[in-house]
Parts: structure tokens; sequence; C-alpha cells
């Protein structure tokens, strides 16, 4: 599957993007990285794997029109948004529906939009986490594909818990992405069902570990 991926910041989730599809068997393939910020540390990810990377200002006209077709005239199946900071307009999403994902540094619905990981500190809740949802017209409000809980500790900042946060993140999406390459993800009336071979074994777990 080749994947496009959308990047504001430093890519460290485009990283592991990237690092896994170096994996022979995993079945997607980054081949587009697009950032709306000229000196993102994510397109010089990008060029050091020898993937297509590229910027585009938002403040010219037809920003997200240019977007699109750039992701169409590079063949992408699946795009990928990892820390891009602009909310896709409905138009673009409608564009590529059911083919745009995000990952999000809560356990959705909970905690959508900006610091996610102030806002669950603020609450007092005792998990938090990430999530890995499609993309749809609302604001971190599409299908949850995976999630990972990550339990908050008595001296956590909105630092540590992020970087805690952030390390679950480069584990959980790229196999969101795997699965939908596989084909063991669907989407039935807003809600992602799983093929029978999707997790094979799995047992479930609990946060924090408790032996």
């Amino acid at each position: 599957m080749r994947v496009g991926v959308l990047a504001s910041g430093r890519g460290s989730n485009l990283q592991a993007l990237i690092d896994a599809g170096g994996n022979a068997n995993f079945p997607a393939e980054v081949v587009l990285v697009l950032s709306d910020k000229k000196n993102a540390y994510a397109l010089e990810r990008a060029s050091m794997a020898g993937i297509r990377a590229r910027h585009l200002a938002p403040k010219e006209e037809g920003f997200y029109r240019k977007v699109g077709d750039e992701i169409e005239n590079h063949g992408i199946e699946l795009v990928c948004c990892a820390g891009f900071m602009r909310i896709l307009p409905p138009e673009f999403v409608s564009r590529f529906s059911g083919r745009i994902i995000n990952i999000h540094p809560s356990l959705l619905p909970s905690f959508p939009g900006l610091h996610a990981q102030k806002k669950a500190l603020d609450a007092g809740v005792r998990v938090t986490g990430c999530t890995v949802h499609f993309v749809d017209e609302g604001v971190d409000t599409g299908p949850i594909i995976l999630q990972a809980a990550v339990p908050i500790l008595p001296r956590d900042d909105e630092g540590t818990l992020s970087e805690r946060i952030l390390a679950y993140e480069h584990r959980i999406y790229p196999l969101a992405v795997r699965l939908i390459a596989e084909g063991n993800v669907r989407c039935i009336d807003g809600i992602v069902q799983f093929s029978e071979n999707a997790f094979p074994g799995h047992k479930g777990f609990i946060s924090p570990v408790s032996e």
C-alpha cells in the first residue's frame, strides 16, 4: 500500500512509519511526505529516507486542492496525518473519504483537540493514552481504529506524560496501517470492525500492568 504522510513538525510518528516500512513483511510504504511548514524536520526525515518531500505554503490559493493533487498524482492509497496541525476541510475529507487516518494523544472521545495531555492532567483521570482514528469532518471525531492506554503517574507533568504517550503512538500507528493494508479493517455505520485474523490470540490487558 502506498502511504502519504501530512506533517507539520518533527515527524517522530512519520519516522515510526518509515521504519516499519523498512521491514520486508510490512505491507505498506511511505512514498510521499507533505508539510505546511517549510522548516519541518519531518521533511528532512523524508529526504534522508529517499522519500519525496515537499512543502506547500498554506497561504497560497488552493492549498488543499494542491495537497490533494499531489496525493492523487503519486497514487497514494492511504493518507496518514502525523502531527499535521490543521483541520482538514470537508471538501478534502470527502475527496479521500475512508482513506485518511490520524493519531491523537488521548483516549478519544475524551480530550479532543489541542493540549490533550494537559486536559487529561487537569481532569484528574488516572489513565489516558493515544488513539488512531479515521478522519471525518469533525475534530478528532472519526471512527476509532486502535487505542493504547497509558497511566498517569503521580509526578507527571505535560512534558513527561506527552513523551510516554508518544512511545505508544509509535507502536500503534504502524499497527493500524498494517491492519488497513492487509484488509483487516472496515467501517460499518461509523464503527470500525476487524476481521477474525486481525488479532490472533489476543486476550486483552490491564493498565497499569498488574502482576
